[in-house]
């Protein structure tokens, strides 16, 4: 039986850049998984990927118990061999709730030629994309947009070296191969979602497999600066969750709550995955297994 232990923090919420509202806030709850991270192949230190379709099947079942709008995978869906998806999307897709993804370093982590497959295989559209619901827009990004693995054509992976180069020189401990950053279209294409939020009173959250802020910064996008700079003023932003460093981490800046969450994949023993409920002052976390439980106030608009 998992234990949890939920904080309750109380916060006047009001939206996007308006300092009072008559906009109601109807509460609501979502499931959250990070680095599932399967293969059948063997342990490599603390991850343990043979193990990590049962743990995705227990977390299914704990997750179908609860009345969700929506659950998401925060990318490393697999650690590698496309053959891999078979056996852990079944699952996945167990759950009643919708379902969602956000792509991962290693969910590219496969035979070039089977790379522009992926998106098919975890049901996805756009690699970037919006979810609407209950005055929230939750923005999903791509971290693997300017990457190594996950650049799939020849203008993409030119502004990709490009982006190497630009920083290589600066000593930044996240200017790794297996980080991966945004491009100059998809940070557009984020102001164009925040204008909308702010035009339609709407909270932001934003999920993304690499982080923006962590405890330490080597698992941050290349550009998380850039990245960071463009939300500052925009009052609407209230939290950025993530997966990557499976350790976790946790950290406020600004009033934004920048949350890791763990990975499911490591350890011999536990797992890692839990709700989050979304309430009118605050968003509560409700952790199984490592994943910690926390009460995170909502920030008050300017």
């Amino acid at each position: 039986m998992f234990k949890s232990t939920i904080l309750l923090i109380t916060l006047t919420l009001t939206s996007c850049n308006s300092k009072t509202t008559s906009t109601t806030y109807p509460e609501f709850e979502i499931g959250v998984v990070a680095d599932c991270q399967y293969c059948n192949c063997d342990a490599s230190n603390t991850r343990f990927y043979k193990k990590s379709a049962k743990r995705l099947q227990d977390a299914v079942h704990e997750l179908n118990q609860h009345h969700l709008a929506y659950a998401i995978h925060l990318g490393d869906f697999i650690d590698r061999d496309f053959k891999s998806f078979d056996t852990v999307a079944p699952i996945w897709n167990k759950l009643k709730a919708p379902k969602y993804h956000v792509l991962g370093n290693h969910d590219f982590s496969v035979t070039d030629s089977l790379k522009p497959l992926v998106l098919k295989k975890m049901y996805l559209q756009n690699r970037y994309y919006s979810i609407v619901k209950n005055n929230w827009r939750f923005i999903v990004l791509d971290g693997n947009d300017l990457s190594v693995h996950g650049a799939l054509n020849k203008k993409k992976k030119q502004q990709t070296d490009s982006l190497f180069q630009l920083l290589q020189n600066k000593n930044l401990p996240n200017v790794v191969h297996w980080n991966g950053g945004l491009s100059n279209t998809q940070l557009q294409w984020v102001k164009k979602e925040l204008a909308l939020a702010t035009t339609n009173n709407e909270s932001v959250g934003f999920f993304c497999h690499f982080a923006a802020l962590g405890k330490e910064q080597t698992h941050n996008l290349l550009n998380y600066q850039q990245f960071l700079d463009s939300i500052r003023p925009y009052d609407c932003v209230k939290f950025y969750f993530n997966g990557h460093n499976h350790a976790g981490s946790y950290v406020q800046k600004n009033g934004v709550h920048f949350l890791n969450f763990k990975g499911m994949v490591d350890t011999q023993d536990s797992t890692a995955f839990a709700t989050v409920k979304f309430r009118k002052d605050s968003i509560l976390v409700r952790g199984f297994g490592r994943e910690i439980s926390r009460g995170l106030k909502i920030k008050v608009a300017h």
